[in-house]
């Protein structure tokens, strides 16, 4: 018996073995766009202050 063809195919090399929740090119993460550095200096702060208050 040929051993060698039983079994399941393997799976591609580079292919992902799910989808990302935030992968590059959905709408929650579109392709080419970073967030400017005082969004994200503003969302810290806050985070902190939160953080600080209760």
């Amino acid at each position: 018996m040929d051993y060698s063809k039983s079994g399941n195919s393997s799976q591609r090399k580079n292919a992902p073995k799910h989808q990302e929740h935030n992968a590059k090119g959905t709408a929650k993460n579109p392709y080419g766009q970073t967030p400017p550095k005082t969004e994200l200096l503003a969302k810290l702060k806050a985070a902190a202050e939160a953080k600080k208050k209760g």
